[in-house]
């Protein structure tokens, strides 16, 4: 929750993008008061991509906003707006996101990747909101990370940094072990299923979701060698499976090196539905707050 009553009052729209599901939130007061959710084809043209983009802002669009955060899952150029090569999106190649849909709403507009869009949107309404030093991780089908430092967002020269997942780690990287693929392909297990049978405590499913934990684990030892955050909230679709990971991922990183930093360290999980929205929207907050 946004404690800052000038904040509160300012109303913002928060786009998220991605690949074939489009969601759009008019936020105020800590709320989305008005949202729109639709499927997009995401094989379509530039353009109609574009027009989909700006016909679900149309449905919340009004008087009051103040401006638009948009989070794409692709590297962003922050300062000009430009999204580059969208997951999931071919035609999205270089658009400039930004200029185009301030010449349409005549508001300022904020772009940037939707690992980003999760830690800033965990620091204004979240669970990160008393940490000036915060890390946020989304493990779904990839592994996406989102980095704060004394209390401001760090994107990087080219929105890289955080992407903790392309690091190498045993014989591929930390995004093939510790995303929901990985079950698939090792263990021909979708999420879904490998969930229901962690729930009626199956040995093969809760043994999958250990060693998962032990890969996690290394992940967030690596995070720690970097950042050195206070925090690490953990969303996506996986953090669903947490307290059957959570034992075997504290046997790794107790391993770390500092001792004290582990005994500080805070490891959350976001119990925020609508997440995705308002962490488009906290761009523009974070922007008129700075």
């Amino acid at each position: 929750m946004i404690q800052d009553m000038t904040l509160q009052n300012q109303c913002a729209i928060g786009v998220y993008l991605g690949g074939k599901l489009l969601r759009v939130g008019r936020v105020k007061n800590n709320t989305v008061e008005a949202s729109h959710e639709r499927e997009i084809n995401n094989h379509d043209s530039e353009e109609a991509i574009l027009q989909e983009v700006m016909d679900a802002i149309d449905q919340v669009f009004n008087s009051e906003v103040g401006g638009i955060g948009i989070g794409v899952p692709s590297l962003v150029d922050v300062s000009k707006g430009i999204v580059y090569n969208v997951e999931h999106i071919p035609a999205w190649r270089e658009v400039h996101l930004a200029d185009l849909l301030t010449e349409r709403y005549k508001v300022n507009v904020f772009v940037n990747n939707d690992a980003n869009c999760f830690t800033i949107g965990e620091k204004y309404f979240g669970k990160g909101r008393k940490y000036a030093n915060l890390v946020g991780v989304i493990v779904g089908v990839g592994l996406g990370c989102g980095v704060i430092t004394d209390n401001r967002l760090y994107s990087g020269t080219n929105c890289g940094a955080g992407e903790f997942g392309c690091i190498p780690y045993r014989d591929h990287n930390y995004e093939y072990y510790c995303t929901s693929n990985y079950f698939d392909v090792k263990y021909g297990l979708k999420p879904d299923a490998l969930y229901a049978r962690a729930k009626k405590n199956d040995k093969i499913a809760l043994a999958i979701l250990e060693q998962f934990g032990f890969d996690f684990g290394q992940a967030i030892k690596t995070i720690l060698y970097t950042y050195d955050p206070e925090c690490i909230v953990i969303g996506g679709s996986i953090s669903r499976f947490f307290k059957f990971f959570e034992e075997s991922m504290w046997k790794i990183i107790k391993k770390f090196q500092y001792e004290k930093t582990v005994e500080k360290l805070k490891i959350e999980v976001s119990d925020q539905s609508d997440i995705a929205v308002l962490g488009a929207a906290a761009l523009y907050y974070d922007a008129i707050k700075k």
